[in-house]
């Protein structure tokens, strides 16, 4: 699965792109760019984005370029919504 996949795919599961940027605290835009792959998904929102979709869509996933094997990170808790 593409980065942009995963992005649209976690957008849908969270309910609409714009609840998914008020979930990570980020911009509308930003989550739009993730989702057309104008931009890359920061490791940092993929454990945060595989916790809110209770893994259903994959830090891997969504930033394919980071060496989630080698640091071994175990899956984030959810966020609360706030």
């Amino acid at each position: 699965m593409k980065s942009a996949e995963a992005a649209k795919k976690a957008s849908r599961l969270l309910g609409s792109q714009a609840e998914m940027a008020r979930l990570l605290q980020v911009t509308a835009p930003t989550v739009n760019q993730w989702c057309s792959g104008d931009r890359a998904v920061p490791a940092k929102r993929a454990l945060q984005i595989e916790a809110l979709t209770n893994g259903q869509v994959k830090r891997s996933d969504l930033c394919p370029s980071f060496p989630w094997a080698q640091i071994g990170t175990p899956s984030p808790p959810a966020l609360s919504a706030a």
